[in-house]
């Protein structure tokens, strides 16, 4: 299957990546395999990560690639398989996988979304730093401690108390309604 990606050298991208089996907790429970895993291929395969939340059985992100580079995908798959092999073989995997030779961790596609402007970006950033009180994971953005909201507080992008401190409009940010 041929799949429509956005290739744009330098660009921004938004990702959703979800394991295969959704009720599983690996991204947390190995959450320090899964920081090795992206920081071993930003070491040979440089990207920007803008943004990123890590929960149970999912995770969000927004890169920023080389000004030259558009292989998003090829860091995936390196991330995704560094963190497999860190794993023990103890998963089920039905006849197709085990025919590849694949593990049963990891959804084999992932969904990404091509950043259009400033105003895309941060509903997207907002989108990511919501989302675990979304999931029911934290009553504030602020309690997830697997989130990039700690680092933009630290910077002083967002107030601490972003996020609960008013309504919030799911609407306005990067999920489609």
């Amino acid at each position: 299957m041929q799949y429509r990606r956005a290739f744009v050298p330098g660009g921004t991208f938004f990702f959703t990546v979800n394991l295969l089996e959704r009720r599983k907790t690996l991204l947390t429970d190995n959450i320090e395999l899964l920081k090795e895993s992206f920081q071993h291929v930003k070491q040979s395969h440089p990207s920007n990560i803008d943004a990123i939340v890590i929960l149970p059985e999912h995770l969000h992100t927004v890169w920023t690639l080389p000004e030259t580079d558009t292989d998003f995908s090829m860091r995936w798959r390196l991330i995704k398989s560094t963190f497999s092999r860190g794993l023990p073989k103890d998963e089920n995997i039905n006849k197709t996988r085990h025919s590849k030779n694949e593990r049963g961790i990891w959804q084999r596609r992932y969904w990404e979304h091509l950043i259009r402007d400033e105003k895309d970006y941060m509903n997207h950033v907002d989108y990511i730093h919501y989302n675990p009180v979304k999931h029911g994971y934290a009553d504030k953005a602020i309690d997830w401690p697997h989130s990039s909201i700690h680092k933009f507080i630290r910077n002083g992008v967002i107030d601490k108390h972003w996020g609960y401190d008013e309504k919030v409009d799911m609407k306005a940010f990067g999920e489609r309604p």
